[in-house]
């Protein structure tokens, strides 16, 4: 398995940046051969200032593709038009434009919410908002919820490794009750939105709704810090993630995700809905915490 960078970049003749397109190969004998810009993310396609430095962009890239034997590449962009490639429309980010206060996200939610929120808190919740030092709790969350997904997990390093090279744009909200980690949100922030990449909460303390208290808690941070705008990540238009997010105000925004396929064909579908993946994703639910989460990073990294 491995991974390499590639960071495209269109400049005018005096130098200027007109556009950007980074490029990261993924490549193991699981998942195929291929570029994503960004893998992990929902955000990171290609940027361009004018429509030449973007088909100067798409064209070097469809090249690398050539060069390198890749079976496709897909960029993960916000908007529609990249040239003449494909591309799937399922999923939309859910952003909510956040209020000044936390009592106005109070009243704009509900009496319904508002008793859900608070019902977590008979329970006395311990809540820490804070940076690099809350990776174990965060990580106890995040592992034991992937597993029982039957997702393999990322590697705690990761997100250490997050904190250390983005200090003050990363936050991570842990919630623990009687001393065992039950909900955990890690926190991106960036030109006043504020992004919300990998949540989680454990099973057995789903139904006092932690994970109300959960986005209440991460919400009142991000109105306290400034932010404008918050992401709650990608879903699909009227699935589960897509009104629970919507009962908090969030709005669909739509992703496009655009595909050069080598050889044409059906554009790829590396996701856990995908029934080819059933069986395994069975297996691994089924697997001891500790061996999943050795076993995870090293096959989730080809994971886009």
């Amino acid at each position: 398995m491995s991974q390499q960078s590639y960071y495209l970049t269109a400049r005018s003749s005096d130098g200027a940046v007109r556009g950007v397109l980074p490029l990261v190969r993924l490549n193991s004998r699981l998942f195929g051969d291929f570029m994503v810009s960004m893998p992990y993310l929902n955000y990171g396609g290609l940027l361009a200032s004018d429509d030449a430095a973007k088909e100067a962009l798409l064209e070097r890239a469809q090249q690398l593709g050539e060069e390198s034997g890749v079976s496709h590449i897909e960029l993960r962009n916000t908007v529609a038009e990249m040239g003449a490639l494909p591309a799937r429309e399922d999923k939309v980010a859910m952003i909510l434009e956040l209020p000044e206060s936390i009592d106005a996200l109070g009243k704009s939610i509900g009496s319904k919410r508002r008793s859900q929120v608070r019902r977590p808190l008979r329970e006395d919740p311990e809540i820490r908002v804070g940076g690099a030092e809350l990776v174990d709790l965060f990580y106890a969350v995040f592992a034991r919820n992937m597993r029982d997904l039957g997702t393999p997990v990322y590697a705690k390093s990761l997100f250490t490794a997050i904190c250390e090279a983005f200090p003050d744009e990363t936050k991570i909200v842990g919630i623990t009750i009687r001393g065992e980690p039950a909900a955990a949100a890690f926190l991106i922030g960036h030109a006043g939105q504020l992004e919300i990449p990998w949540a989680s909460t454990v099973r057995d303390f789903n139904r006092i709704s932690i994970n109300m208290l959960l986005y209440w808690e991460v919400l009142r941070y991000a109105i306290d810090a400034g932010y404008e705008r918050f992401d709650f990540g990608r879903s699909t238009v009227d699935a589960g993630t897509y009104r629970f997010k919507k009962q908090w105000g969030a709005e669909p925004q739509q992703l496009y995700w655009h595909y050069w396929m080598r050889d044409g064909g059906d554009l790829p579908q590396l996701n856990p809905n995908n029934p080819k993946y059933r069986m395994a994703i069975n297996l691994w639910q089924k697997l001891p915490l500790p061996v999943a989460n050795w076993l995870g990073p090293k096959l989730v990294r080809n994971l886009p």
